[in-house]
């Protein structure tokens, strides 16, 4: 491993010790701030809790114009079902594997940790040559975008933003989806529970969920959805009772789980069991791409209150009936998912089902268009449901002369012309263009496979190579 790349995971290791699930974000918060303070930089923060440091150019560039270095602060949460991992206090475990880097049974959070700790880098080194760098790290980026959607204007000068929170390296991305999320309740009804009846919880683990932009092309089974149709199944065969229900983690993550207690009358477990076998056998044939399907049936103890049938075939069709995955693909850019809906969480709590529906789509319409589909589903179930403002797509600039720069600069290193595209997932770049006029934009980075799981996982290699591009491109700019 050479300097540069022991340098930017020393970093990194540094922010992994330091708690930071999205809306946490004091203490990384902070721990920038004496980062910058041990160095004697500037340092601002706003009413969001974004960070920006200023680092003044070096070795001749000290009077170039400005560039931002930009990513995120948080990481998405999640972890194995038999981790015992505490997010709030705990250390990210890292472990090298062939080449990669991942963490010990949860998310390793380069996306986006890795962002921050090659702009520290960057700043820290002495003997490169680069413009004043402005390095620009956000809160709530993963639930939201939210702290680039507040940053005021002012907060940062530079007219060109490099945001490293791209996943594959050798691409340039130059534009991405909008997206927008639908908050969704159902009431239900609670009846008295009769002595006649067992209760059993239905588990369902082992997907390998992912990012629900990225991955969703990759017709990722949907853990929510899954057991929605296995409750289906089991209540036209048996007939049952919902006791409560838990499923996924966050609105850009594909479930991975799903848990749901149920009361059947006078039924005996070894059919269940069966049941359950035999639809296991029907969803792995339609997902052969999932290898750890998992499911689980167990009796537990006699509760007083279920949910009526009338409101547990309710709570069934609605989940059933919300759409899910791919809506439409690009009509333009070959291979590029267009519009799409994660049914990302689904919970009973205080006697109501909760789900959150999350929507991308780079058609403002299309996204308008599917999220009223949502609504009208939600109508026809008399659920109570609230549509988010979103976030707006980022255009593309073909014609931009910090993307012609960025193709010189790479193939100049590399001797290989980089990928340029658009992607479905969701970056900042769509909001800080839109509160900053003129700002030349692009997203790079290094690879990083299966974001937003315990099998999250980043190329060593790539490390050095988002480096020296960056060097390289400073010196075009």
């Amino acid at each position: 491993m050479n300097s540069v790349t022991e340098k930017v995971l020393g970093i990194f290791t540094e922010i992994s010790n330091v708690p930071r699930c999205s809306k946490n974000e004091e203490k990384i918060g902070k721990w920038l701030q004496n980062w910058a303070a041990e160095r004697d930089l500037e340092y601002k923060t706003d009413k969001a809790g974004n960070v920006l440091i200023k680092v003044p150019g070096k070795n001749g560039l000290e009077k170039s114009q400005p560039i931002a270095l930009q990513g995120h602060m948080d990481m998405v949460c999640e972890k194995t079902p038999d981790s015992t991992h505490d997010f709030s206090k705990d250390p990210i475990k890292l472990m090298e594997i062939d080449g990669w880097l991942t963490a010990d049974k949860t998310t390793l959070g380069a996306d986006n940790g890795i962002a921050l700790a090659i702009s520290l880098a960057l700043a820290d080194s002495k003997d490169i040559k680069h413009p004043p760098l402005e390095l620009l790290f956000t809160v709530d980026e993963e639930t939201g975008l939210t702290g680039a959607n507040f940053i005021e204007p002012g907060f940062i000068d530079s007219k060109i933003l490099l945001n490293i929170d791209s996943e594959d390296e050798g691409v340039l991305t130059i534009g991405c989806a909008g997206g927008r999320d639908t908050k969704i309740e159902l009431p239900l009804n609670y009846i008295d529970a009769n002595s006649f009846v067992s209760n059993f919880k239905i588990s369902l683990t082992g997907l390998k969920g992912g990012h629900s932009g990225v991955d969703i092309i990759k017709n990722r089974a949907n853990a929510i959805k899954i057991m929605a149709r296995l409750l289906n199944r089991i209540n036209n065969k048996f007939g049952l009772n919902i006791i409560d229900f838990n499923g996924g983690s966050a609105h850009n993550a594909i479930p991975r789980y799903c848990v749901c207690d149920v009361a059947i009358e006078e039924n005996d477990l070894v059919e269940l069991e069966n049941e359950l076998a035999e639809f296991q056998k029907i969803v792995s044939n339609e997902f052969k791409n999932e290898d750890k399907i998992n499911f689980k049936i167990e009796k537990i103890d006699f509760v007083e209150k279920i949910i009526d049938s009338v409101s547990s075939e309710k709570m069934i069709d609605l989940l059933i009936a919300l759409p899910n995955g791919i809506f439409s693909m690009s009509e333009e850019i070959e291979n590029l998912v267009e519009t799409s809906n994660n049914e990302a969480t689904a919970n009973i709590i205080d006697g109501k089902l909760h789900i959150l529906s999350s929507q991308r789509s780079s058609v403002v319409s299309k996204l308008d268009n599917l999220t009223n589909k949502i609504e009208a589903v939600c109508r026809l179930a008399n659920a109570d449901y609230e549509s988010g403002n979103g976030y707006p797509a980022w255009e593309p600039n073909w014609d931009s002369k910090l993307l012609a720069k960025c193709k010189q600069t790479y193939f100049d290193l590399f001797k290989k012309e980089p990928v340029v595209e658009v992607i479905h997932a969701g970056l900042e770049c769509g909001i800080i263009g839109s509160k900053f006029e003129n700002m030349d934009m692009i997203s790079i980075g290094p690879t990083i496979e299966n974001p937003h799981s315990p099998d999250e996982r980043m190329k060593i290699s790539d490390i050095e190579k988002i480096w020296n591009f960056l060097i390289g491109l400073f010196q075009t700019l």
